[in-house]
């Protein structure tokens, strides 16, 4: 089997931390702005940014279709705006999102920019649990999850990482931290569906 690939979409926002993460675990990752970059991707992260402006983007360069084709077997994982495009109801009829995630989503929930701020929060990726420095700008609120979403952690009683099937969604900006285990966490999933395929 071929060392897993991880395509980062590279259309607007944070994509370049993602890069930067995924190469210092010395993982294969490919920027992606086209469907034949996504064919060679194994996995995708779809990172924060503006939501409405990437869900324009994407339908302008007809990658809408190809990501929901390319879901259908292989792993995503939305950071901040990522997650808010991968959920099943989002609060503005500007985005069609791609329902990977049994998640209601409140954009900006958590103030603007000026806002942002970071806090110490449990994460269950296996046992046992571990702490995370979570950095929330501008970050969704999940207002309700449907019984196959699983909550790897919360924040004032409210889920902030989930994971349905192989997708993950996080609220907030994992690739902002020096902490590299939801990234690797991520990758698993994406060599386990790969193993899987194969």
């Amino acid at each position: 089997m071929h060392a897993p690939v991880i395509g980062v979409l590279a259309l607007q926002g944070a994509f370049a931390k993602h890069m930067e993460m995924l190469h210092a675990l010395s993982i294969q990752a490919k920027e992606v702005r086209t469907p034949q970059d996504l064919q060679e991707c194994d996995g995708l992260i779809i990172p924060g940014g503006e939501s409405t402006t990437i869900s324009k983007q994407m339908r302008y360069i007809h990658l809408e279709e190809p990501i929901r084709e390319f879901a259908k077997k292989k792993p995503l994982f939305g950071t901040c705006a990522g997650l808010i495009l991968m959920a099943s109801e989002v609060d503005t009829g500007e985005i069609t999102p791609f329902h990977l995630l049994d998640i209601s989503v409140q954009r900006n929930a958590y103030g603007r920019q000026i806002e942002s701020f970071e806090a110490e929060v449990d994460i269950f990726l296996g046992r046992p649990k571990q702490t995370f420095p979570a950095i929330f700008i501008r970050a969704p609120l999940i207002k309700s999850c449907g019984k196959q979403v699983e909550i790897l952690s919360s924040f004032n009683h409210t889920p902030i990482l989930v994971q349905q099937g192989r997708h993950l969604g996080a609220t907030f900006h994992p690739e902002l931290s020096h902490q590299t285990m939801i990234h690797r966490y991520f990758f698993k999933l994406v060599k386990d569906a790969a193993s899987a395929k194969d």
